[in-house]
């Protein structure tokens, strides 16, 4: 069992037909959500940033007490302005869901 690269599908209204697979950028039209991993042998299968032992939750909960990404990086040297921007990019994923609503 490797590691499972997290994808997102999302519909949108456009002129063009999506390949299977096409990822949709979110406002910069950057896409980095392919540096979420899933181990189920790391971390409780939590996700993760590009197969380390970073959780998306510890980089979340940074920003959350304020830390700035320039903090981040000089703290843990090993993480690139582009794993936060995906461990966003995954938190927003995870809230864009439809809610229904029993009648």
């Amino acid at each position: 069992m490797g590691l499972t690269r997290f994808c997102v599908f999302r519909s949108i209204p456009a002129k063009r037909t999506l390949a299977k697979g096409e990822f949709i950028g979110y406002l910069t039209g950057m896409n980095y959500l392919d540096r979420i991993t899933f181990n189920p042998k790391q971390c409780g299968g939590r996700p993760c940033v590009r197969g380390m032992r970073m959780r998306v939750k510890d980089v979340l909960e940074l920003l959350a007490h304020g830390a700035s990404h320039a903090e981040i990086l000089q703290d843990y040297p090993y993480l690139e302005e582009e794993d936060i921007q995906a461990c966003l990019q995954y938190a927003a994923a995870q809230v864009d869901h439809t809610v229904l609503h029993a009648a």
